[in-house]
């Protein structure tokens, strides 16, 4: 499976339960959120704008994929919505068919356009790899079944805090892709 295969089975409403462990405060937290993924053709006015804004060619784009959330973490004494969006977008290496360059609008985990890696595995799972001036940032994705997507992540901030999380994702609905939502 490629990339692009990877985020079309991703389309959809998903319902994200995640369980997060600060190991510097050796405490964990849960949060849940509403997701929905959509993909965009590569020839998708965000994605091209993507591209550009990182300096790559946008005809060596396979497409990309707009993820929305909104949710709520379980330490939040306010409990303030955690609600944004980021555009995705695959830049395969020609030399390597299950590896690239993932380009985002906003990163995981500094709130600023990023290039990140990314690894799609013979078991059909997805790694993304970002390394920040401050952190690293490493996730995998893969499918239990076509309607339960499973993720975890670390988070390692260079001089010692780290973090790791595990959700469950179970696929609550489907969307359009973004050329079909236009009509």
């Amino acid at each position: 499976m490629d990339i692009q295969a990877f985020f079309d089975l991703s389309a959809g409403k998903w319902f994200s339960q995640r369980t997060s462990h600060h190991l510097a405060f050796k405490q964990a937290e849960s949060g849940k959120s509403d997701i929905v993924i959509e993909t965009l053709p590569k020839d998708h006015p965000e994605v091209i704008k993507l591209c550009e804004q990182h300096n790559v060619d946008p005809s060596l784009a396979t497409g990309g994929a707009r993820v929305v959330w909104d949710g709520l973490m379980e330490w939040d004494e306010d409990k303030e919505k955690h609600s944004g969006s980021t555009v995705l977008v695959p830049i395969p290496d020609p030399e390597k068919a299950n590896e690239g360059q993932l380009l985002r609008e906003m990163g995981y985990a500094e709130k600023a356009p990023v290039a990140g890696k990314y690894v799609m595995s013979s078991d059909d799972s997805l790694t993304l790899i970002t390394e920040y001036d401050t952190m690293y940032s490493e996730e995998r994705l893969w499918f239990a079944s076509p309607n339960l997507r499973l993720r975890h992540s670390i988070l390692k901030r260079f001089g010692g805090f780290s973090m790791t999380s595990f959700c469950s994702e179970i696929r609550m609905g489907v969307t359009k892709p973004a050329e079909e939502a236009k009509d």
